[in-house]
């Protein structure tokens, strides 16, 4: 189900500690802005295409832990040669599923497509469990 590749090891960008952002629109913004400068101070390209890959990718992980894991708890983006890591951690044990569009009685229901959106954008996607609950997971969207 998950292409698991290994990502460049190359050292994030240096950032001053930022507050976890607590609705997936800061978290884009932050995103967006962190890949702006990334690229920039490394001389890496920085296409739309990866730009709107890793704002949707951080849409979907944001929004899956604001209604499905009780809340970011943790947030994280960086930007090397290797891609966009974006980190989002919640508070819920959960691991992601990907759920049928439809019930027992092929009534379609809304939602179910965000974790395959990121499974599909993403290069690398990993789940972690955190020490003390909850988990992260972490998504690296190539530059292309």
């Amino acid at each position: 189900m998950l292409d698991h590749h290994p990502t460049s090891s190359a050292a994030p960008l240096q950032e001053p500690r930022r507050r976890v952002p607590c609705r997936p629109a800061e978290a884009r913004r932050t995103v967006e802005r962190v890949m702006t400068e990334g690229c920039r101070a490394r001389a890496l390209p920085c296409p739309p295409e990866a730009v709107a890959d890793a704002l949707l990718v951080t849409s979907e992980l944001t929004t899956n832990a604001v209604l499905h894991g009780g809340g970011i708890t943790g947030f994280d983006v960086d930007v090397d040669s290797g891609g966009v890591r974006v980190s989002v951690s919640d508070r819920s044990d959960e691991l992601p599923v990907i759920r049928r569009p439809g019930d027992d009685r092929n009534t379609a229901r809304p939602g179910g497509r965000g974790w395959p959106i990121v499974c599909r954008l993403a290069r690398d996607v990993r789940v972690a469990e955190l020490p003390r609950g909850g988990k992260c997971i972490t998504a690296v969207v190539p530059l292309r």
